[in-house]
């Protein structure tokens, strides 16, 4: 049998490297499909309950990998399917490659079923590269434009193949006019700014007296230069949402998070820094950095269009953030003067011990951080940690302690619901010797997690440790957009929108096969967490936690304050939760005025 262009792809995907594939059936890609059986030997196929979480599941995958994701579907609503984890990826910058059938050739143009026109869908998320493969000639080329520009540009791209095209006979480009001869491969440049510039932005970090750094996913591979450049500039540094697990949180200078889930030695450090080096971020809320003016400050980005986005530096330098901070640090002066450094490292120690008694502060049944907190304690260190947007994001983003080795992330810039399920699945397959651990809450839960445990059940045997496990913030309620009522609009609480059915998620993966642990009582919290982590099959942890315990940020301000007591003299159907979990926090120094 003469190769086809389906069996063109996929030998061509796999000189690239890529070795595995997210995604579902459908006749639209009948021919890819049959090249699959024909090349086993060649992928792994990782067959999803939709879409969106193949998208997800790509995304992820080359988050905790580095390398190019692949997630594929059928024509029509398979590929719409898609988009919403396409987007999670190009917010995110990350290299995805999307494959998708589409109508035959000669049915186009005629409303034909499933015809949806992919060019002009995609165009906006893969916008850096779609493309339709309408002849075999071209195949070559698209395949190798599609890897290669999502590698370079750090973005999703698309390759669109109509069914009849996938069965035609493969073909190589010939030698004349009119075609296009790719090769493969990608050799990273080295990037880093010009010696006059890292000498200005050395000497303006040199002569700052307060210095605050705040690192990104972009610092992922630079953490020992980061540690270097924090000691050297005697500052602390404050990690994006992204860049949780750059460095271990146990170091003494680390600040934590930043931001709404962020911790108050960061919001202080930034409240008083008279200088600002931001590396391999695009933390996107103004309000929590340097008032203009305050501070001067240096930004490094590999990508110049992310340059004085977010803060107005005086110095933008492009690099790569590992060989920029290197070329950087022999220009900076050690700073003899450490008392900057000295107070935000025992403000740090103090963050921790207040926080400590902010989560064991009682509450009904259970206070959510304290299922952060003694998880923490208890994580492997070569533990990789997922969490989904809402209010499990502020936990694991405040409270949850990065060690060193651990890898963890989340849909961050379009901050999606529903993404931590298989983000955690597609870090099981890719390392399936690390323990996974998947923070979510019940309404991402409800909304498409259950249907992936059944993709757990499909797979989990095949992996050499088998403890994935997921642990669901059961409070009944879509609890970061009541929080966001009270707080932002001074609302109430809305049942008829926020209350959600409880469900015995424990009940559901029992049922899969898997093993089901209940939650709902405080004392019996550190020992089922233990259970959890030493079972021989994946784990789903049904936590019944309080919904009244506050998400807020580590100060809040005059005006948000207005609007929280606005809420409860509007008469909140969980005044009275509210008010005691409220009173524990005053004392707990959550309600300090903020800037």
């Amino acid at each position: 049998m003469s190769k086809q262009v389906s069996d063109f792809l996929l030998e061509r995907l796999a000189a690239w490297g890529i070795k595995r594939i997210y995604g579902y059936p459908g006749d639209g890609i009948n021919g890819i499909l049959g090249a699959l059986e024909r090349h086993q030997d060649l992928f792994q196929f990782v067959q999803v309950r939709h879409e969106e979480m193949a998208a997800f599941m790509a995304c992820a995958h080359a988050k905790f990998t580095g390398e190019v994701g692949v997630c594929m579907a059928t024509s029509g609503p398979g590929a719409i399917h898609l988009l919403n984890g396409l987007y999670d990826a190009k917010m995110d910058h990350q290299p995805v490659v999307a494959i998708v059938g589409q109508s035959a050739r000669t049915a186009l143009g005629g409303n034909y079923q499933q015809e949806v026109d992919l060019q002009n869908l995609f165009k906006d998320v893969a916008g850096e590269y779609v493309q339709t493969i309408t002849s075999p000639v071209a195949a070559r080329q698209v395949i190798d434009r599609a890897v290669r520009i999502a590698i370079t540009e750090r973005a999703p791209t698309c390759i669109i193949i109509p069914k009849d095209v996938q069965d035609l006979e493969a073909e190589k480009p010939p030698h004349k006019h009119n075609t296009v001869h790719t090769g493969m491969g990608y050799f990273a440049p080295y990037i880093i700014p010009r010696k006059e510039d890292l000498q200005r932005a050395a000497d303006l970090l040199n002569e700052g007296k307060k210095v605050a750094m705040l690192i990104g996913a972009g610092a992922k591979h630079a953490a020992a230069e980061v540690t270097e450049v924090a000691d050297l500039l005697g500052c602390g540094v404050a990690k994006a949402l992204l860049g949780k697990t750059v460095l271990p949180d146990t170091l003494p200078f680390v600040t934590g998070g930043i931001g709404l889930l962020g911790t108050k030695p960061s919001s202080d450090m930034m409240n008083e820094c008279d200088t600002l080096l931001m590396v391999g971020t695009s933390f996107p809320y103004a309000e929590f950095l340097p008032k203009e003016g305050q501070a001067r400050a240096v930004q490094i980005d590999i990508d110049g269009r992310m340059i004085s986005l977010r803060y107005p530096v005086e110095l933008g330098l492009i690099g790569d953030s590992k060989e920029s901070l290197r070329a950087l640090i022999p220009l900076l002066k050690r700073k003899t003067d450490r008392s900057w450094r000295e107070k935000i490292e025992s403000n740090i120690r103090d963050w921790w011990k207040t926080l400590e008694g902010r989560v064991k502060q009682s509450a009904n049944p259970i206070n959510p951080g304290a299922v952060a907190w003694e998880l923490s304690e208890r994580l492997p260190t070569n533990s990789i940690l997922s969490a989904d947007a809402g209010t499990t994001a502020n936990w694991y983003g405040r409270i949850v302690k990065a060690k060193d080795g651990m890898m963890g992330s989340l849909s961050g810039s379009l901050a999606s619901m529903g993404g931590a399920v298989p983000y955690a699945i597609a870090a099981k397959f890719a390392y399936p010797e690390r323990p996974v651990v998947c923070l979510t809450g019940d309404g991402a839960m409800q909304m498409n997690g259950l249907n992936e445990l059944l993709t757990v059940h499909k797979y989990w045997k095949e992996w050499s440790d088998p403890r994935l496990i997921f642990i669901v913030f059961n409070n009944r309620d879509l609890n970061q957009v009541s929080w966001e009522m009270r707080i932002e609009e001074g609302n109430p609480r809305l049942p008829m929108t926020q209350a959600i059915p409880d469900a015995s998620y424990d009940g559901f993966a029992e049922s899969l096969g898997l093993m089901g642990i209940r939650v709902d009582k405080p004392e019996s919290l550190g020992s089922a967490i233990d259970q959890a982590l030493t079972a021989n099959r994946p784990v789903v942890m049904n936590i019944y936690t309080d919904p009244n315990v506050e998400t807020l940020p580590p100060h809040i301000t005059i005006e948000q304050a207005k609007e929280f007591m606005s809420t409860i003299l509007k008469g909140d159907p969980e005044e009275e939760g509210i008010i005691k979990q409220s009173a524990k926090s005053m004392v707990g120094g959550i309600f300090n005025r903020g800037h």
